[in-house]
């Protein structure tokens, strides 16, 4: 192998703009898979992932292709996830490579996720190649969407590729355009070894599995290697390259894409954007932006039978194995029982991964409306990070609340502009600038704090500019608020799950807005039912779910009043005596109306 022959790329593009499938077309039209073997979305191998139509995991396929020159060129196609919860991930993978074939749709134009990779590709030095898609539809405008390229990102129009990925029209320009595009990479000789993690998954009998591109050195089955983020060292016990499916090596060199396993148990051991090298004589610095998984949205998972903890605990031990950036940590409720309390990416992240416990191990789960980390700054000088509303010290013991806030920019047509505004405003959002990506097309950029994104502004955004718009943030900072602790009461006791920090002046109306929608949810009991909302000692909403009763004077035709007054006395003490023993049964349904509250 050549290492002039090499070319490491990925594919970047918004979520259905035909990622997915022109990776199908680069394996088949190169014969990386025979037409026996092929299905849609080849890549994409979890069901969730095929369904959705997103990708969760990265993939790393090395395809052979025989260029008009004569030559043999090796292709390794990185396959990376398109969503903002797993920004990092993909920044790792863009990482291990030296070009990006940017999709864009010829009916859609550039979208937000597909200008944020690109600037992630742009941060890591990457020559990009512009490719229109889906020139065959009628709606398509392939000639427009060049000049956007043009006019957003500096490429030649010219230069810009056209093809159809399903009906495999102008696949072979392209693959000759990657080998003048892209260029080989640049690999140190004699250097000590050199390699980049940029995902990892775990099996059972194998242990972890980890993607590594080799940048200098070479790595051999047997090698000591070590982990420079963690200090780990390890012996190398299978190398090999995908094709898609495994195939067994001696050796990665330089230039190289591929895998290795080392007896490896957990992936707690094993750091995404770690730098691996040789334990006996290690390179000098690691490969730069290597940072830990942070966790952005927490909430609570609990069993919807108290007999299934511990079927929850193990499949939640299970799930970390393949995804380490779950944290998990037990929690009991007084409505719900015993759970756990998740950290999850973001809210995609949160969903995949309740919808994924249910279905592999037939798990049924009640998930708390989700919250973000909070930071405390105690009288005694201390600051401390909650996760868990209702563990928010009482108010005479800190100082004061902090926040996290994102930068956000939401790409839109510029008819929407003012309702977009509005809804920003009431999110609390703080504007910062606004840009013209074309004449029909402008993205507003806001600071806002990230408990605001996560209770319902996406489908408040989608709702008001009729699915038009696309957003895209990165965490910016924690910033100082006037934030209290609203507890939800019912039937005179709180219920820890229903807890929220919310802002001072915004309080009332989300105290309002719950407890008349736990009203509905929450079905009539034969006492009288009190919902209040609560902060402090002080009530600041309250309704109540008015009591079923039995017509107690159906059998009295008259005669003295005194008769009816006396059974309905009776009832009352009864009603009183229910009260004092019975319990609220709260429906699943109604810990998620926290989700559905907005302001009116």
């Amino acid at each position: 192998m050549k290492q002039e022959n090499i070319r490491i790329f990925s594919i970047i593009a918004h979520i259905d703009h035909g990622k997915s499938t022109l990776a199908d077309r680069i394996m088949n039209s190169t014969g990386t898979v025979a037409d026996r073997l092929m299905k849609e979305q080849l890549l994409d191998s979890m069901d969730i992932e095929r369904e959705r139509g997103i990708t969760i995991k990265s993939q790393a396929v090395e395809c052979l292709y025989k260029a008009k020159n004569g030559e043999t060129y090796y292709y390794y196609l990185i396959d990376t996830p398109g969503h903002v919860d797993f920004t990092y991930e993909v920044s790792r993978a863009l990482a291990a490579c030296d070009g990006a074939i940017l999709v864009v749709d010829a009916a859609q134009g550039l979208e937000s996720q597909t200008m944020a990779n690109m600037y992630l590709a742009l941060d890591n030095d990457l020559d990009i190649l512009p490719v229109v898609n889906k020139i065959d539809l009628p709606a398509a405008r392939p000639d427009e969407v060049a000049e956007e390229i043009e006019e957003v990102l500096g490429i030649d129009a010219a230069d810009v590729v056209p093809i159809s990925a399903k009906n495999g029209i102008g696949i072979d320009d392209l693959l000759e355009k990657i080998h003048e595009a892209f260029p080989p990479p640049e690999v140190v000789e004699d250097a000590p070894l050199k390699a980049l993690v940029f995902d990892a998954k775990f099996e059972s009998y194998r242990g972890v599995i980890i993607y590594i591109r080799v940048f200098d050195g070479e790595i051999k089955k047997g090698s000591k290697i070590k982990m420079m983020a963690t200090g780990n060292t390890f012996d190398v016990a299978e190398l090999g390259v995908f094709t898609p499916a495994e195939s067994k090596v001696d050796s990665l060199m330089g230039g190289q894409v591929g895998y290795f396993t080392a007896s490896i148990k957990s992936l707690g051991e094993v750091s995404i954007g770690d730098t691996v090298t040789s334990a006996e004589s290690p390179c000098i610095e690691p490969l730069k932006g290597f940072k830990p998984v942070k966790q952005m949205v927490y909430c609570g998972l609990y069993p919807v039978s108290s007999d299934d903890y511990e079927d929850l605990k193990a499949a939640l031990e299970k799930m970390q194995l393949n995804d380490s950036s779950i944290s998990y940590e037990p929690d009991t409720s007084v409505a719900l029982g015993f759970g756990f309390r998740c950290g999850f990416l973001g809210l995609l992240h949160s969903d995949v991964i309740q919808d994924r416990l249910e279905r592999e191990f037939d798990l049924d789960l009640v998930a708390t409306a989700p919250s973000v980390v909070y930071r405390v700054h105690m009288v005694s000088g201390d600051v401390i990070d909650i996760d868990n509303p209702s563990k928010l010290p009482e108010p005479n013991l800190f100082e004061y609340i902090e926040e996290p806030y994102i930068d956000m920019s939401i790409y839109m047509p510029k008819e929407y502009t003012g309702s977009v505004m509005s809804l920003c405003e009431e999110k609390r959002a703080t504007y910062s600038d606004m840009e013209y990506l074309d004449k029909t097309r402008v993205i507003l950029k806001y600071s806002m704090p990230l408990s605001e994104m996560i209770v319902d502004f996406y489908d408040r955004l989608k709702s008001c500019t009729q699915g038009y718009a696309s957003v895209e943030y990165d965490f910016s900072e924690y910033k100082r608020g006037q934030l209290v602790k609203m507890e939800i009461a019912i039937g005179g006791d709180a219920v820890d799950a229903f807890t929220m920090i919310v802002p001072k002046d915004k309080a009332f109306y989300r105290g309002r807005e719950l407890t008349v929608r736990l009203k509905d949810l929450i079905p009539r009991h034969q006492f009288e039912v009190a919902i209040q909302a609560m902060i402090g000692s002080r009530v600041i909403s309250r309704t109540s779910v008015k009591a079923l009763r039995k017509n107690v004077l159906a059998k009295c035709y008259g005669g003295d009043i005194s008769r009816k007054k006396k059974l309905l006395q009776k009832q009352k003490k009864g009603k009183k005596r229910m009260k004092m023993i019975g319990s609220v049964e709260v429906p699943q349904e109604a810990f998620m109306a926290v989700l559905d509250i907005s302001e009116k």
